[in-house]
């Protein structure tokens, strides 16, 4: 295996700050692995867009880092990219760092309801669900939602569901095999005391009279403390074998939020998306988003990368994208600080000749993420490796968050087979 890393790069554009960084490129020649025939693959998760803190920094690489292998793990076995991408959020969600499944913000009454949803790129699948509580894993019911749609009919001639919410889809759960889980092993001691943290706040600003700007300016202030810290939504997004992409994301939405809300994370071509290559698309493509969901909601920004990631570019397009699809998007004009990422890939075939003078056919990986966050925690890792990279991305110095992105990402060769 043949590694090269190019130095970052920081470029200026307009309007924006942006960090453009070709890292950890990879290249696979002429490996036992491909000789062989086993199996290959590639997954990147992340840990949310928003802020992460220096101090917590370790525990969110660990968990990056523990999602990544055991995705790789499934990829091993054999396993499609839906069932890997699944094995991974299932490690992120049982994580008590981050905003998903175990560990997930409160809403107003003191609750937990999370969000989760899953893509199948082979088959275009999805399957969600929002505002479920009393499930440990809620990517779990999602999936079993897509595999359960993928046999067909139910009795009648009935349409077998792919997105449930609340307590039908707690029920659904529990028809299906899936255990429950009561809100006080889901609550951990972070996410209680930030609880009663946010609820002084707010009965605090209930009692104090404001004019109408003091109140506006104080909402809008607790608003931006809010999403900056509590938006790490989970996601990954897997490359199989055989080259199918697959996508899916968690989230305990927002802290405080009103009981019944969903998020972005539940919203077909919100929270994720994945695409196999086609007649009309050149390249395979996955998607997996974090940040403010009524902001991913109104810009569609999963689908809307997917589509840009069929351009000649994919630095560029995603750049484009998150520029003019997201901070810079119509529909949200009258929003003044956009919070959101994503961490994207795009596969194709392509044929390489080895030092043996072999052609081996690989799959071509090239994987980004961007945000407008402070910060992003994400890991990667091949089939090939022997162990994930983790990273926290960060803004550069001076970047306003909600205005700026930063961008990042590398390649990645999967040999495959000898022709």
């Amino acid at each position: 295996m043949e590694k090269s890393t190019d130095a970052p790069d920081v470029q200026e554009f307009p309007s924006i700050r942006c960090v453009a960084v070709n890292a950890h490129a990879k290249e696979t020649r002429n490996s036992d692995e491909a000789k062989n025939g086993k199996a290959m693959g590639f997954v990147l998760v992340h840990a949310g867009a928003g802020y992460h803190s220096e101090s917590k920094a370790k525990e969110y690489k660990h968990a990056c880092k523990r999602a990544c292998q055991k995705a790789v793990e499934k990829l091993k076995s054999g396993a499609l990219a839906v069932d890997a991408v699944t094995a991974a959020l299932i490690v992120l969600e049982d994580s008590t760092f981050t905003n998903a499944g175990t560990g997930s913000n409160l809403n107003l009454s003191g609750d937990i309801e999370c969000d989760a949803s899953i893509m199948d790129g082979k088959s275009l699948h999805f399957g969600a669900i929002g505002a479920l509580s009393g499930i440990k894993n809620p990517v779990l019911v999602a999936n079993r939602l897509l595999s359960e749609a993928q046999k067909g009919k139910l009795s009648a001639g009935r349409i077998p569901p792919c997105f449930l919410v609340g307590r039908g889809a707690y029920q659904w759960a529990l028809d299906h095999g899936i255990p429950p889980c009561s809100l006080d092993k889901m609550t951990t001691k972070f996410s209680l005391s930030a609880y009663r943290r946010n609820k002084r706040k707010m009965e605090l600003a209930e009692k104090v009279e404001m004019d109408v700007i003091q109140t506006k300016r104080r909402r809008q202030s607790s608003s931006h403390e809010n999403d900056t810290g509590s938006l790490d939504t989970v996601g990954a997004i897997v490359v199989d074998n055989e080259g199918n992409v697959a996508a899916a994301v968690s989230s305990g939405g927002l802290a405080m939020k009103h009981p019944g809300r969903v998020g972005q994370a539940a919203h077909y071509g919100c929270g994720c998306w994945a695409e196999n290559a086609g007649n009309l698309n050149p390249y395979s493509t996955a998607v997996s988003t974090s940040g403010c969901g009524e902001h991913l909601v109104r810009t569609m920004l999963a689908r809307e990368c997917s589509i840009a990631l069929q351009s000649e570019d994919a630095h560029l397009a995603l750049l484009e994208t998150m520029q003019n699809k997201f901070i810079s998007s119509s529909f949200l004009a009258s929003e003044e600080c956009v919070l959101g990422g994503v961490i994207v890939l795009r596969t194709c075939r392509c044929a390489v000749q080895s030092e043996a003078s072999q052609n081996i056919q690989a799959l071509l990986v090239e994987f980004l993420w961007s945000h407008t966050t402070e910060s992003m925690c994400v890991g990667y890792m091949s089939a090939q490796d022997g162990k994930a990279k983790t990273h926290i991305s960060r803004l550069p110095p001076g970047a306003v968050a909600g205005q700026s992105l930063a961008i990042e990402g590398g390649v990645c060769r999967l040999g495959t087979s000898v022709n």
